[in-house]
C-alpha cells in the first residue's frame, strides 16, 4: 500500500508491520478462496442456472423456477438437503427466529451451548423484554452453557443441562459482540459427533452469520441439522439488497418456511421482484468478497496490534468468521474510531456516527459504514455496543484496500484527537 509522508511515524510503522503480516497469510487465504470459488461455480453449473432464472416474479410468486433453483444452489454450497433463500427475511435475526419458531413447540427446551446468544436474539428467546411474543411467551424454555476460558465447548456441562424436554442445541458460530474465539468447523464437527453418540434425538442449530465461505467446509457438510444467516453478509456478495436464508434438513427447512409464510403455503410462494438477479450475482461474487474481507481483517488485526491495542483474533489466527475485534478501552476512543473509519466510506463520508439506541439491542450502539445497502456488513462496517471494555467489531469489506484505508483514517482520527500515543 502507498505510504503518505504526512502520516505520523507511529501509523506509518503500523502500516508496514500490518502489510508484512498480511503477506505471510496470503498463500493460505488464496487456497481457501480458490476452493470456494470452485464450489460456488460448480453449484451454479450443476443446477443449470439459466438466464430466465434471473427474472423476478410478482404477486404470489407461484411457479418461480428461479427461486426454486436458487434454493438448490445455496443448499449445495452449504452442504444441506434444502435451503430457503428469501428477500422476505428482513435480517439474519428474522431468518433465525423463523427457524426457531417454526421448529420448536410449547414445552420444548433449547440449550445455547456457546454462551449467551447474540444481542438481537435475546428478545427472540425471551432473555429480556416483556410481552413481545418471544419463545418464552410461547412456553419454550432456554438455558445457556458458556464456553470455557479457552473458548471451547464444555461437553460435561452440556450433558448436565440436557433434559427429557431438550429439543435443540443452539450454537453461535461467530463471536458476535463477544471477546471470544469463533467456532471452527472442526469444533462443530466434534459437537455433531458427541450429540449423535449420546443424544441422537436432538436438533443442532447453527447461527451461521459471518461464517459462510470463510473455511472450505460448511455446517451442512459435517452434519449440522439446521442453520440460518443473512444475505447482506457473506453470501450476498455485497449485491443482495435484502434477505436471508435457512438451510439444513428438508423437513426442518419446510417448518421454517411455514413460519415465514403460513401453514400450507411454506416455500411455494413468495415473489422475487427485482432482486432475483442480484441474489444470484451476489452469491457468485461471495467467495471473492469474503476472501477480501478476511485479508482486510488480517491487516486490521496486525495494524491495531502494532498501535498498542488488544485485538481478537490475532493476525496469525486461522479464521472461521469475518469479524475483527479491537479493544479500544474508552468511550471516546470508540467514537473517534468509528467517526474516522466513516470518512473512508463511499456513501455518507461526511456524516459523523454517534451512539444511539437500535431495535433489538439493550445498549447504545455506534455504527460506521457508509454502505450502498443499508446495514450491509458485507460492504464494510465497524460497530459495537457502548459498554466496557469498549470493543469495536469490524465486519466485511468489498476489497482489502478499502478496509486498509478505513483503518488508517480511524487511526488518524484518534491521533488528531490526542487519543493515540
Amino acid at each position: 500500500m502507498y505510504s503518505n509522508p504526512k502520516w505520523p511515524k507511529i501509523i506509518s510503522n503500523a502500516v508496514d508491520e500490518a502489510e508484512k503480516a498480511l503477506f505471510g497469510q496470503l498463500p493460505a487465504l488464496q487456497e481457501i478462496a480458490q476452493k470456494n470459488h470452485e464450489k460456488v461455480l460448480n453449484a451454479f453449473q450443476e443446477e443449470r442456472v439459466a438466464t430466465y432464472h434471473l427474472q423476478g416474479t410478482t404477486g404470489y410468486g407461484l411457479g418461480d423456477s428461479g427461486r426454486e433453483v436458487l434454493d438448490r444452489v445455496v443448499a449445495r454450497i452449504l452442504g444441506a438437503e434444502a435451503a430457503l433463500v428469501r428477500g422476505q427475511f428482513v435480517s439474519g435475526t428474522h431468518a433465525i427466529a423463523s427457524a426457531l419458531f417454526g421448529v420448536l413447540r410449547p414445552g420444548d427446551h433449547v440449550l445455547s451451548v456457546s454462551g449467551t446468544p447474540y444481542d438481537t436474539l435475546e428478545e427472540v428467546i425471551g432473555l429480556r423484554g416483556e410481552g413481545q411474543g418471544s419463545l418464552r411467551d410461547f412456553g419454550v424454555f432456554h438455558d445457556t452453557v458458556p464456553l470455557d476460558s479457552h473458548g471451547k465447548l464444555q461437553y460435561a456441562l452440556i450433558s448436565e443441562k440436557i433434559t427429557t424436554r431438550t429439543r435443540m442445541l443452539l450454537v453461535q458460530r461467530s463471536r458476535g459482540y463477544a471477546w471470544r474465539d469463533a467456532l471452527m468447523i472442526s469444533q462443530l464437527k466434534e459437537l455433531v459427533d458427541f450429540v449423535r453418540k449420546h443424544f441422537p434425538q436432538l436438533i443442532i442449530f447453527v447461527d451461521n452469520c459471518y461464517g459462510e465461505l470463510v473455511e472450505t467446509q460448511e455446517p451442512g457438510d459435517i452434519g449440522i441439522d439446521l442453520m440460518a444467516g443473512s444475505l447482506i453478509k457473506n453470501l450476498g456478495g455485497s449485491l443482495a439488497p435484502t434477505g436471508g436464508y435457512v438451510a439444513g434438513r428438508s423437513d426442518l427447512v419446510e417448518l421454517s418456511a411455514q413460519r415465514l409464510t403460513a401453514p400450507g403455503v411454506g416455500g411455494y410462494m413468495g415473489a422475487t421482484l427485482e432482486w432475483q438477479r442480484l441474489f444470484y450475482q451476489g452469491l457468485f461474487f461471495s467467495p471473492l468478497t469474503v476472501s477480501e474481507s478476511i485479508k482486510g481483517a488480517v491487516f486490521s488485526a496486525a495494524f491495531w496490534r502494532a498501535l498498542g491495542f488488544e485485538v481478537h483474533p490475532q493476525p496469525e489466527t486461522v479464521r472461521t468468521d469475518l469479524i475483527q475485534a479491537v479493544k479500544l478501552g474508552s468511550r471516546e476512543k470508540m467514537i473517534a474510531f468509528c467517526q474516522g473509519l466513516q470518512k473512508g466510506s463511499p456513501i455518507d463520508s461526511h456524516v459523523l456516527p454517534i451512539p444511539s439506541g437500535m431495535p433489538g439491542y439493550e445498549d447504545e450502539i455506534i455504527m460506521a459504514g457508509g454502505t450502498f445497502i443499508q446495514g450491509s456488513t458485507s460492504e464494510f462496517s465497524a460497530d459495537g455496543p457502548l459498554r466496557e471494555p469498549y470493543v469495536v467489531y469490524q465486519q466485511g469489506g468489498i476489497s482489502c484496500t478499502y478496509i486498509q484505508m478505513g483503518n488508517i483514517l480511524a487511526a488518524l482520527n484518534l491521533w488528531q484527537q490526542g487519543l493515540l500515543s
